[in-house]
């Protein structure tokens, strides 16, 4: 029974539509739908995208070596951090 609209419903509801919102204002209503719609489907599209590239990422990435600070030249061997230069100092 509410399985299928029939033809009389569909006329129906469209004239209740038109009724409702005006003939002047339906291009206006069913432009806006669609730049929502488009909106809508670009989000989404951008959202499967960036889940992809994510796994991606997520799959390539390999443990990186670890970084090594090479000494220029004049600095010395042994090298104190910077709290234990003011406390000698004192």
């Amino acid at each position: 029974m509410f399985g299928r609209l029939g033809p009389t419903e569909i006329i129906l509801i469209l004239v209740i539509v038109v009724l409702l919102f005006g003939a002047k204002k339906l291009p206006d209503t069913a432009r806006a739908l669609g730049r929502s719609m488009r909106i809508l489907k670009s989000e989404a599209k951008a959202m499967k995208t960036d889940d992809a590239d994510a796994d991606a990422a997520a799959r390539s990435n390999a443990p990186e070596a670890p970084r090594t600070i090479q000494a220029a030249p004049g600095d010395t061997t042994q090298a104190r951090p910077v709290g234990e230069a003011d406390a000698n100092r004192r």
